[in-house]
């Protein structure tokens, strides 16, 4: 698909390109065509064409004309939709009457510095500028016809022919591409041979290796916007996305999330007295197997605990290891407090002392302490 190019060409550009004798051109319309980097369907654009209407027939006219074909059969009362067909399919030519009746005479040359074509990336599209590396124009096989509206105007219009890019070096980028005429056999055969029968060996991909292209500003999909920075080469950045695997190692049986804890790497010391710490591993993840804790929900609070441990520290709850209920979880400290009414404050004080220097972890080997 070809649907934006740069041409800004002068007059003589056009037929030099053509390899033409500009000396011999008659140039039409010509002042309608206003240079621009972003040409899309709907702008006048030259194209060069066989003159059936000037001096014998024979003649070459450089003809001012907008891209996007109408075909003559529209009805006059219609409104031109120049996004319809700026584009042919070479494969379709001879079965569409919009295109078939065009191939004996109405066949035309568009020429241009290069186009533009845009590559899928997710959900992102980033354009291309495709040029030539010696900077040469670029000659388009095309086709045009001529339509009147309801108030007796005549407007010429034209359409690109587009191939295959199977067997070309823009395969990669997409899987259409325009005819590029790269010789002057191909150019005067496409122009000047009457017979249609023998066009399918020009519609074919262009496979030489003189085709250079480079990632270009995505601003360039508007309209408006115009001028060198069309063509002025970007740096693409691949945006990257990280899932949630990258940052924590997936276990066989999920754990429920702990709090965030300090982290010490494989050459930081551990001294004895501290609780096991969360490992960070070569590759930037963290795993949960040296904690030591069971895979418990705390269900009740113990406030007298916080209290006097933690001081204005709120905590969850602190698993008992002494019994378990027919859910096959831990008794906490509370339950144990309501069953012995007798026990006193400073009993109490005792075994919590008790719990915290053997090696049982408890909630708070897992939560700094201030």
């Amino acid at each position: 698909m070809c649907g934006r190019a740069r041409c800004t060409l002068r007059p003589d550009d056009f037929t030099r390109a053509c390899r033409l004798d500009a000396r011999s051109v008659r140039h039409l319309h010509m002042d309608q065509f206003r240079p621009s980097y972003n040409v899309a369907p709907g702008f006048n654009v030259p194209v060069v064409r066989r003159d059936e209407e000037g001096g014998d027939g024979n003649g070459v006219v450089l003809h001012c004309m907008k891209w996007g074909l109408v075909p003559s059969f529209t009805k006059k009362s219609e409104k031109p939709d120049h996004f319809r067909m700026f584009n042919a399919r070479s494969e379709s030519l001879r079965e569409k009457a919009s295109f078939r009746r065009l191939l004996p005479k109405n066949r035309c040359l568009v020429s241009v510095e290069g186009f533009y074509e845009w590559k899928k990336d997710g959900s992102r599209k980033q354009p291309y500028y495709i040029h030539f590396k010696d900077g040469r124009p670029m000659v388009f096989a095309a086709l045009f016809d001529c339509w009147k509206n309801s108030e007796g105007e005549t407007m010429y219009t034209f359409t690109i022919i587009t191939t295959s890019s199977s067997s070309s070096s823009l395969e990669w980028l997409h899987d259409r591409m325009p005819v590029v005429l790269g010789n002057k056999e191909s150019i005067d055969y496409w122009l000047n041979d009457s017979s249609s029968s023998n066009h399918d060996k020009l519609l074919k991909p262009y496979e030489d290796t003189d085709l250079a292209w480079y990632p270009v500003t995505t601003a360039m999909g508007k309209l408006s916007f115009d001028g060198p920075e069309c063509i002025k080469e970007v740096q693409v950045r691949k945006e990257e996305t990280k899932s949630i695997s990258q940052f924590f190692s997936r276990k066989e049986s999920c754990a429920p999330q702990q709090p965030k804890h300090e982290i010490t790497t494989k050459d930081e010391p551990v001294e004895a007295n501290e609780p096991t710490r969360i490992k960070e591993e070569d590759e930037g993840q963290f795993t949960l197997e040296d904690i030591g804790i069971k895979d418990e929900l705390i269900e009740n609070i113990n406030q007298d605990s916080v209290k006097q441990e933690c001081g204005t520290q709120e905590v969850h709850a602190s698993l008992s290891p002494h019994k378990s209920d027919k859910r096959g979880r831990g008794e906490f400290s509370g339950d144990q407090g309501k069953q012995h009414g007798n026990e006193t404050e400073k009993h109490r004080v005792s075994k919590r002392s008790k719990g915290a220097n053997d090696k049982q972890p408890t909630l708070f080997s897992y939560f700094g302490r201030r």
